[in-house]
């Protein structure tokens, strides 16, 4: 198994594990998806995934819709992308990405956070060369053969392919996704969802005190609601 596969394992468990941020985190993607490409999911791929992504964690149809809805009235302010690069103690690179409609509040908070934990912010591409962007899609595996899927997907970018409890994982550079996704969809294979993720080149193993003192960094930060997703360099237990 490669690095995508133990990654994933590492990070399972912790990943959207609370419905209610899990739901605000995809309200934003719907209207991040339908101000880029419109309301309509049939012509919009990116609204079409995040529509996956909802299902997957049991978003209610009544709410997607909704969502939708809101997202198309031209009143309704945006929201944008930014990331964030720091280090926490021990140093551990920290990778924060956030959607937010008020990069004001959203800066001092994590450069609060940050400060806080004995952690530094840093510059505009310091630490996003350790970890490489790839996307991901998960496919039930009902009736595929991962191997032989590998193989035809190579030529679309795949680099690694996987079984695990959730299904079949493929994994890919970011530049990749819309190839996959328009591979998968015109062979029938159901994508039941499908994301981003920055996995670390390169991770660094701490002791249980000093992971302590990550960690509550790493929970101030998940629990902010402009944040979508944080990455690190800290080897986590698979246990």
């Amino acid at each position: 198994m490669g690095r995508a596969f133990e990654f994933r394992k590492a990070r399972k468990m912790k990943r959207w594990s609370a419905m209610s941020k899990a739901f605000t985190r995809i309200g934003k993607d719907i209207v991040m998806a339908v101000k880029e490409g419109g309301p309509d999911p049939d012509t919009n791929s990116r609204l079409r995934a995040v529509i996956q992504n909802a299902k997957a964690v049991n978003m209610p149809k009544d709410n997607i819709e909704r969502a939708i809805k809101r997202a198309s009235d031209k009143s309704l302010g945006d929201y944008k992308e930014v990331i964030f690069e720091g280090y926490a103690p021990h140093g551990i690179a920290v990778l924060v990405e956030t959607a937010t409609d008020n990069n004001t509040r959203t800066v001092a908070n994590v450069r609060s956070y940050f400060n806080k934990c004995d952690g530094s912010l840093g510059t505009s591409g310091s630490v996003v060369f350790m970890f490489d962007h790839t996307c991901n899609f998960r496919i039930p595996a009902e009736g595929i053969d991962p191997e032989e899927l590998e193989l035809e997907l190579i030529d679309f970018g795949a680099e690694e392919v996987f079984v695990d409890d959730d299904g079949i994982l493929i994994y890919a550079p970011f530049e990749s996704f819309g190839a996959i996704q328009s591979e998968l969809e015109s062979r029938g294979i159901e994508i039941l969802s499908s994301g981003f993720e920055r996995i670390p080149q390169v991770t660094k193993t701490l002791t249980p005190e000093e992971a302590e003192d990550v960690e509550k960094l790493l929970e101030k930060l998940e629990e902010d609601d402009d944040v979508q997703n944080v990455y690190h360099t800290m080897e986590e237990s698979t246990d």
